[in-house]
């Protein structure tokens, strides 16, 4: 059963809101996070191990996040994971140093991954079918503004407060989400029970597909794209001198450039297919990665931040779209739980490996090789 009616238009706007609150405590806290492990002298390794902790049990707990809210509903998964999230972010407060760190970054990812898995399962059951690409739309531009304003607000408290006062304003924010969800008040969809269970061969099955496979590769080559920028401008900004502020205002600008892109979608894809616009963002997205260590003016990085916002901002609703025309029918829930696993095992990952690669031979070679695989990536989805 769905939410009642009358109550149903305004359900998505108000989870949309509390979604750019908690995505602004995360944005903020990547950015915060990363400078302070650098204000304590750690090396980039460790800056890419405390990333990676933010996808370490979202990419083990995904697939089974998705199908936890299918079977007891939206509203306790929405309210934890927004729980989670405040306290998450106030352990550096309390706990200073870097253990604390360590458990922000697992804790943070595991519950914002909790809330962002109920809150697509509640926009893909709102509405009909023909208004579904437009209200995850709508929740993609959400994260668009609160991905500009997280990295804006951390760094301007960085520089004109401490670290510790941003974490106490960041941790706030998911306040109002636990206030509303707690009350029950949001007309949230209901658990759903067909009579008749979806035919399922199991993850591998839907691996075997060959055209899915594609596109999970190129969904995990955006992914590594994305969480690098995240990691990395911090990590080089630091390096070449750039103060709190600058690097927020670096971060904002590939915010910004996702959310333009995001408003402009329905154009774009009513005019090029869907592998045609992910093969020009592949493309796009692996040069602005080749000329990073070429520039060291913040104007130079927050012009290269918008191009990569533009590309990879428009290659994510193409897979979406991808996965809704390729997934079998019944089984949109695990594909999307499984393009989930692979996002966040490439989050964990890669920022370990170019972390280390980052500590012996500089910053410059993981630009290179990340902004090679990304043509590669492209020449793949060409010949698609």
């Amino acid at each position: 059963m769905s939410a009642p009616a009358e109550r149903r238009p305004r359900t998505l706007p108000a989870l949309i809101g509390l979604g750019i609150l908690n995505h602004t405590a995360l944005t903020g806290s990547r950015v915060a996070v990363s400078l302070y492990a650098l204000s304590l002298t750690e090396s980039p390794f460790v800056v890419g191990a405390l990333m990676g902790m933010y996808s370490f049990l979202p990419m083990w707990l995904a697939v089974g996040a998705g199908r936890l809210s299918d079977r007891i509903g939206v509203r306790r998964p929405l309210l934890l994971g927004s729980l989670g999230v405040a306290i998450g972010v106030i352990l550096p407060r309390v706990f200073p140093g870097l253990p604390a760190l360590f458990v922000t970054t697992a804790l943070v990812g595991l519950a914002f991954m909790l809330f962002q898995v109920a809150a697509q399962n509640a926009t893909g059951a709102l509405g009909p079918p023909s208004e579904r690409a437009k209200n995850f739309s709508l929740l993609a531009l959400g994260y668009s503004i609160s991905g500009f304003a997280g990295p804006l607000i951390a760094g301007f408290l960085i520089d004109h407060a401490d670290f510790g006062s941003t974490f106490l304003v960041l941790a706030t924010l998911p306040l109002l989400p636990v206030a509303v969800l707690a009350r029950g008040r949001l007309a949230l969809p209901l658990p759903q029970h067909p009579q008749v269970s979806a035919p399922s061969g199991g993850i591998v099955d839907l691996l075997r597909h060959r055209r899915l496979r594609q596109v999970f590769a190129v969904n995990g080559l955006f992914a590594v794209a994305w969480d690098l920028h995240s990691f990395f401008v911090p990590v080089y900004g630091a390096r070449i001198g750039l103060s709190a502020s600058k690097i927020g205002v670096i971060l904002a600008a590939f915010a910004a450039a996702t959310f333009a892109v995001r408003l402009v979608m329905p154009w774009i894809a009513r005019r090029f297919t869907e592998f045609q616009v992910l093969t020009t963002a592949l493309f796009v997205a692996g040069l602005a990665y080749s000329l990073f260590p070429l520039v060291a003016s913040a104007t130079a990085l927050m012009g290269l931040s918008f191009a990569l916002g533009l590309a990879l901002g428009s290659g994510q609703p193409m897979v979406m779209s991808l996965l809704h025309g390729l997934a079998p029918a019944g089984r949109m829930g695990e594909a999307v739980g499984i393009r989930m696993a692979i996002i966040n095992a490439s989050t964990f990952a890669v920022p370990l490996l170019f972390g280390a690669i980052g500590s012996s031979l500089g910053i410059g070679p993981v630009f290179w090789l990340i902004g090679s695989a990304l043509v590669g990536g492209g020449f793949l989805a060409r010949r698609t």
